[in-house]
């Protein structure tokens, strides 16, 4: 037996266990950007921005869902699986400017104060912890508003306020990294073909 079949039959066979291991540390869930760092560096100026700017926002939220809705044919025939890309690119820029969008792909700010609970270390969807400090910050980042003290005051200067009282699903991770634009747009068309009597 040669010296290279001697060593090849001396090292340990690599296991199921092992290989699957390996595949979950890989793909395994990582929150994008979360580190207190970055967001002290940004210090929230977009963000509290777009709170304190919640009704116009919603305002044009509303005309722009007005807009994707009325493209539906091109996103149809385009198809919205190759409309993904470059859609979640420009989202992705704009949405992460505005809010610091974390790309759940179940976008809920029109719900929120224009607030997203995805900037939450916690990433609670229905309210505040316990654990909020007295002038209104985070308690796990102390220089960061809480994100949900913020939506509630975002959501009183929006005409649909109160849908802050609506309590929001779980995050279904297996929609995170798509488009919330085109997702949206396409259940909104598949509820207005239905209405009308169509296939869908």
């Amino acid at each position: 037996m040669s010296r290279r079949e001697s060593a090849k039959a001396a090292a340990p066979a690599v296991t199921q266990a092992t290989l699957v291991k390996k595949a979950r540390d890989r793909i395994a869930y990582k929150p994008a950007d979360v580190s207190p760092q970055r967001r002290l560096q940004r210090r929230y100026t977009m963000r509290l921005w777009s709170v304190r700017h919640a009704r116009f926002l919603e305002w044009f939220y509303g005309r722009f869902a007005d807009l994707f809705l009325a493209l539906h044919p091109l996103w149809k025939a385009i198809g919205y699986a190759r409309a993904e890309r470059p859609v979640k690119f420009v989202e992705r820029q704009v949405k992460g400017l505005m809010f610091d969008c974390r790309m759940c792909g179940q976008c809920v700010l029109s719900s929120t104060g224009m607030s997203c609970p995805m900037n939450c270390p916690k990433q609670l969807r229905n309210g505040p912890c316990g654990g909020v400090r007295a002038n209104g910050h985070c308690e796990v980042e102390p220089d960061m508003p809480c994100v949900w003290v913020k939506a509630w005051e975002g959501s009183r200067l929006m005409r649909a306020g109160d849908a802050i009282l609506t309590v929001q699903k779980p995050v279904d991770q297996s929609l995170r990294e798509s488009s919330a634009w085109l997702r949206v747009t396409a259940l909104a068309a598949q509820k207005r073909e239905t209405g009308n009597g169509t296939a869908a």
